[in-house]
């Protein structure tokens, strides 16, 4: 990866489609639910077609699934392993996270550390209300040592989510667990792994900014909102304390680049902020090196 070639790195993205194993026909009501919430076509491009498209607009992208097997009763729609091989390919601009549902407990762990290891994963995706778990439980903690270990990044859904929404009962998800005041504790046991909280937290979205104030460690992410539905809060933070924390995201393919740009740039932010939460901000979090 080239990194001075590169305009923007996009922090927060899903991979939806396999091209190895068919997609589990039970998610179909889920996904339905969420085109609805999020007003777009449930159309998912391959890894390698998210590729081209951040390649043609010279943007970087961090690359995930969400481990929902228990949590949703769902197979997962692609495995970690296809995710970073993925990626391996395309790795001029995809950067693989994995992500574990903390549950998994010590097989987790071992799966941590062997896609580590064999993978080159670069960090690693939670998402408590879909995988049912408060980040602080202490049960996650060994998952955790793993990854701050390797000094990796952990980003974390937090606030609202469109998974489940307008279903029955929600689908069963319970919005909760997605408190971002639950890893103030997180930050605190481990200072030297750095924690992502994804989205505006809304209906948190103070407690976000009061964690990502306080700890050092604690990152935010844009994705998941139109930036012209950003709470004003957020913008004003940040454009001033937390201008070296805040992370261009879109969780593409729910929200495309193009579409979160366009309102980015009607927003009050700061010429000399604006290149930070663009692409510094990552690279600097993600340890990224410019030059091929």
């Amino acid at each position: 990866m080239n990194v001075d070639e590169l305009v923007a790195i996009d922090i927060h993205t899903h991979a939806e489609v396999s091209v190895r194993i068919a997609p589990d026909e039970a998610a179909a009501e889920s996904l339905e639910a969420r085109g609805r919430y999020f007003r777009y076509a449930v159309q998912h491009p391959t890894i390698a077609q998210m590729a081209a498209y951040y390649r043609g607009r010279k943007m970087g992208f961090v690359v995930f699934t969400v481990d929902r097997e228990r949590g949703m009763g769902l197979r997962n729609n692609i495995s970690n392993e296809e995710v970073a091989e993925l990626a391996a390919e395309n790795s001029d601009v995809a950067i693989p996270f994995a992500s574990i549902d903390p549950a998994r407990g010590k097989m987790g762990v071992r799966e941590a550390r062997r896609l580590i290891k064999d993978f080159g994963v670069k960090g690693f995706k939670f998402h408590p209300t879909v995988q049912a778990f408060f980040p602080d439980d202490h049960d996650a903690y060994p998952l955790y040592e793993v990854i701050a270990e390797a000094g990796l990044p952990a980003l974390f859904h937090t606030g609202q989510t469109g998974i489940g929404a307008g279903m029955p009962g929600g689908g069963g998800l319970r919005l909760k667990y997605s408190n971002p005041i639950y890893l103030d504790d997180v930050a605190a046991d481990f200072p030297d792994m750095p924690i992502i909280l994804a989205h505006p937290s809304v209906p948190w979205q103070d407690e976000a900014l009061a964690v990502a104030t306080h700890k050092p460690n604690v990152y935010i992410d844009l994705s998941g909102w139109s930036p012209k539905y950003f709470p004003p809060q957020l913008v004003h933070y940040a454009n001033t304390l937390l201008k070296h924390k805040v992370l261009f995201g879109t969780d593409n393919p729910v929200i495309s680049p193009d579409r979160w740009l366009e309102d980015f740039e009607k927003l009050p932010i700061k010429a000399e902020v604006r290149p930070l939460i663009m692409k510094e901000n990552a690279v600097k979090l993600l340890k990224l090196k410019g030059g091929a």
